[in-house]
């Protein structure tokens, strides 16, 4: 599939002094709390690759260093046995004194405001509007932010209004920033609802969704709830097929994070968000590309848990060539690294409490340290002739793939699977990821030399 850009936006000055890099947060009575300031991610971007790429040289120069990896790995092995062995249990709902963050009148049935940010949708918005609009569920509405499309889903969203009543619609105007995330904060004001939800233009739901969903939010501490996204055009080739294991995998591996005391993460498509906690956290971030992945780390900043639906799933189009994916994953993956760049310090100062610090070091080691660190550690390896020193590390992480795609792929089906059709689906779907070790190392590298100037990008749905 094609993708389109949105309008770009500068997000940092290059005349910035060099020390923004040691004050990034913005805390005060002014402003909302713990919003990072997007100046200097290149700077950032340029440390972190230079402590990466510096590391993995020193570990081949000095005698010996070979052990802190056998080291890390045994505590990586350990960690990675916790998420196998995890289970998956429910918060408490909490005690009468908490009841005042879901109103008691409402407390079973809250009502619930659905978002869509849709730009040129004609394909799909039709149907989506319909699947929303037929949802078991007695007190919701729907809202379509239409950002200024030049194609036919302006004229398809005012028929709809005919239909649906709970259908409401907002225009936004030429020139409106933000992308996606202004969009959304633009219409938050408007919407009713004690729990926001947002969901893609080529997103499926089944009708009892909303019903599991708010069932997650009678725990108080529960600030957000992420549905596992599905693959609806998984049977295409490929591609599509090891996009539909990864979202298996990335599920499960969610779920069993939050069962072990670590952080739960939103995926856009399907997230929902308590209204208190999304205006505690001062909205979505309209600086990011990734508004999900950096809501998720101010939710856990601030004390909110994520929970993790693996059923029922909401079905998304998946990209269907490989131009189309390398697009997607990069701006996944820069989305993610950034994420962390602008929240490297309340992370580094332990904010979240040492299980959760623990469970974003080895994510952000998986995601992002490792695949970076292979270039020059295949440099080294080559120079010495000698195996790479992070194969321990390297080796478990493809372990890790593999047994959490066994694992997922039979909870996120209905029925039960033959094991040959497991253990084929696992392997291809592991095979599959190792796309994101030239995606991560190549968008490292380009944050940390290339001036970035953000913009919100979206794929072309189809409605395949």
């Amino acid at each position: 599939m094609p993708e389109n850009s949105w309008p770009e936006n500068s997000f940092y000055s290059e005349a910035d002094p060099l020390d923004e890099l040691l004050s990034e947060w913005v805390d005060s009575a002014d402003s909302p709390p713990l919003q990072p300031r997007s100046e200097g991610r290149r700077r950032k971007a340029f440390v972190a690759l230079s402590l990466i790429w510096g590391v993995t040289i020193a570990l081949h120069l000095v005698l010996g260093a070979v052990y802190l990896i056998y080291g890390l790995t045994l505590l990586m092995s350990w960690q990675a046995l916790r998420y196998w062995r995890a289970e998956v249990q429910p918060l408490p709902q909490g005690t009468a004194s908490e009841s005042d963050l879901v109103p008691p009148s409402s407390r079973l049935t809250p009502l619930v405001s659905l978002m869509v940010a849709a730009k040129n949708e004609e394909a799909v918005i039709g149907r989506l509007v319909e699947n929303l609009c037929q949802l078991d569920y007695p007190r919701y509405e729907v809202w379509v932010i239409d950002d200024n499309s030049s194609d036919r889903t302006p004229d398809i969203l005012a028929s709809l209004q005919q239909t649906y009543p709970q259908l409401k619609v907002l225009r936004r105007l030429p020139g409106a920033g933000g992308g996606k995330s202004g969009a959304l904060n633009q219409v938050l004001p408007l919407t009713r609802g004690e729990i926001i939800g947002v969901f893609d233009a080529d997103a499926t739901v089944t009708p009892d969704l909303l019903q599991r969903v708010v069932s997650e939010f009678y725990s108080p501490r529960v600030g957000a709830v992420q549905v596992r996204k599905a693959i609806s055009n998984a049977e295409i080739n490929l591609i599509t097929q090891g996009q539909a294991a990864e979202m298996m995998l990335d599920a499960y591996y969610q779920q069993q994070r939050v069962a072990c005391g670590g952080m739960g993460e939103l995926r856009g498509n399907g997230q929902f968000v308590r209204r208190q906690a999304l205006e505690r956290c001062g909205g979505w971030n309209e600086e990011t590309i990734t508004d999900d992945l950096d809501l998720s780390l101010k939710l856990h900043l601030h004390g909110w848990e994520i929970q993790v639906l693996m059923m029922p799933a909401v079905q998304e189009e998946g990209v269907t060539s490989l131009v189309a994916l390398w697009h997607q994953r990069n701006r996944w993956g820069e989305g993610g690294y950034q994420s962390y760049l602008d929240y490297w310090q309340p992370l580094l100062s332990n904010r979240l409490g040492w299980q959760k610090s623990w469970d974003v070091f080895c994510w952000f080691l998986i995601k992002y340290a490792i695949p970076t660190a292979t270039v020059p550690d295949a440099l080294m390896s080559a120079v010495q002739h000698r195996l790479p020193v992070l194969l321990p590390l390297t080796t478990l992480s493809i372990l890790i793939s593999f047994i959490g795609m066994a694992r997922a792929i039979p909870k996120a089906q209905p029925q039960p699977l033959a094991r040959w059709t497991i253990l084929w689906t696992s392997l291809w779907g592991t095979l599959y990821m190792f796309h994101w070790l030239p995606v991560v190392s190549s968008t490292t590298v380009r944050m940390a030399v290339r001036a970035k100037r953000l913009k919100w990008v979206k794929t072309v749905h189809c409605g395949t």
